[in-house]
């Protein structure tokens, strides 16, 4: 197994009355299996995400619970165990890479970060690393984007930097926030088959929240459908199409655009 997370719930006091945003939330994921976690804003997936990535460190956040990746519990491991696996076995893509990119560093200092982080590597063999990445991911020139900085790039290529900056030391975990959210129909079909790929090629798990349905199934095996901070429902993905459960999941497969040929 290589994640494990049972019974988490995760609660703010940084107002006058706690507020508890996920409740009891469970996860098993396989090495290489890509799992959807789907619904609307505020119903608690990217809260559930963050904690399984370790990030959700803020003082007035209470976790209780376990998560477990690869026999470590992550959320009582020493400070230093959690960095160890931030951004070398455990990665992260957020939704808005313009905010995740750094405007005065060059693409290609920011796609080696995790490298020198990680990594003992001379500058040559991090910059080889990084141009390979670059171009696995199919950018167009990748000497030229390394050299670049962000607001050079298109929204679409620069969530491919970001993809790339994920995979640069092949995590086996990627968590991916809803990736697609700020580009067009086209180039979001374009990242899930990168994704697809990543998958296919590295054994890479791929954990992907997203308020679309539609990208859920074209990209993963299984979905958990969240709903005011609870897993409502969760099975194959096929399954909850054809026969979902809750009224919550039929409202989402129905709201799914129907394209009129």
């Amino acid at each position: 197994m290589l994640l494990h997370v049972e019974d988490l719930n995760i609660e703010f006091h940084d107002h006058i009355i706690p507020e508890t945003v996920v409740y009891d939330f469970d996860l098993d994921m396989e090495e290489g299996e890509i799992v959807g976690l789907v619904g609307e804003s505020g119903s608690g997936k990217s809260m559930s995400a963050l904690a399984i990535a370790g990030l959700l460190s803020r003082h007035d956040a209470k976790k209780r619970g376990s998560i477990v990746f690869e026999g470590i519990d992550i959320l009582n491991c020493p400070r230093e165990t959690l960095r160890g696996l931030q951004g070398d076995e455990i990665s992260m893509i957020f939704q808005e890479p313009m905010t995740s990119l750094n405007p005065v560093k060059k693409i290609g200092w920011q796609v080696e970060e995790a490298m020198r982080i990680h990594r003992q590597a001379t500058p040559e063999q991090r910059k080889a690393r990084a141009i390979e990445v670059l171009t696995h991911v199919d950018l167009p020139d990748p000497e030229r984007v390394y050299n670049s900085y962000p607001h050079q790039l298109s929204g679409g290529m620069r969530q491919r930097v970001m993809i790339a900056a994920a995979m640069i030391n092949t995590p086996k975990l990627l968590i991916a926030d809803e990736p697609t959210t700020a580009l067009d129909v086209t180039v979001q079909a374009e990242i899930v088959k990168l994704l697809k790929r990543i998958n296919k090629q590295h054994k890479t798990a791929i954990l992907f929240i997203s308020h679309d349905l539609s990208l859920i199934r074209q990209l993963c095996q299984r979905v958990l459908v969240m709903k005011g901070g609870y897993v409502v429902e969760s099975g194959p993905v096929e399954e909850i199409f054809e026969s979902p459960k809750e009224e919550y999941t039929r409202h989402l497969i129905e709201s799914i655009p129907k394209v009129e040929l």
